[in-house]
């Protein structure tokens, strides 16, 4: 009986955890407290640092109000339509390439004169196989400062 009681507090603990430490989002579903957000329920409009990301299998990003410094901004979600995974590098260059798709009509800005670029985050084999197919598509400075408020329409 006294292991059970330990386990469950155990699990307790890390569930009390895990919801102290995720990303606050209003209303609307805006981020406006710093927390771990779980990168399957990333949104367009969300702001994230690089803190701590693994960037081999991004499973969380440390999410924070885009009122504040950040990192990078989502940009769009690309649903993928392919009917297989077509191996790691072609799913690179396919995400790199929704991505650009969708750069201009957010930033309000061509790629090639902006000084934004992309960060994209893409499924491996492993998460294909469990229903991902979904690309996030982020923009980051090029010169690695820190962004304040949001990208959208900015002409950067």
């Amino acid at each position: 009986m006294k292991s059970w009681a330990g386990y469950i507090l155990a699990v307790l603990g890390f569930v009390i955890y895990g919801a102290a430490t995720n990303a606050d989002r209003d209303s609307t579903g805006a981020i406006v407290g710093e927390g771990s957000d779980d990168a399957f329920q990333v949104q367009v409009g969300d702001c994230f640092n690089d803190a701590s990301m693994d960037f081999e299998e991004i499973s969380n990003v440390a999410g924070v109000p885009c009122s504040e410094p950040h990192d990078n901004e989502t940009y769009a979600l690309v649903g993928l339509t392919i009917a297989d995974y077509p191996g790691a590098d072609e799913m690179g260059e396919l995400a790199n390439d929704s991505c650009m798709e969708e750069f201009a009509g957010f930033v309000g800005k061509d790629y090639e004169s902006s000084t934004l670029d992309i960060l994209t985050m893409y499924p491996s084999a492993d998460s294909w196989k469990q229903d991902d197919h979904e690309v996030i598509c982020a923009v980051y400075d090029m010169n690695i400062e820190k962004l304040v408020g949001t990208t959208k329409d900015s002409g950067l």
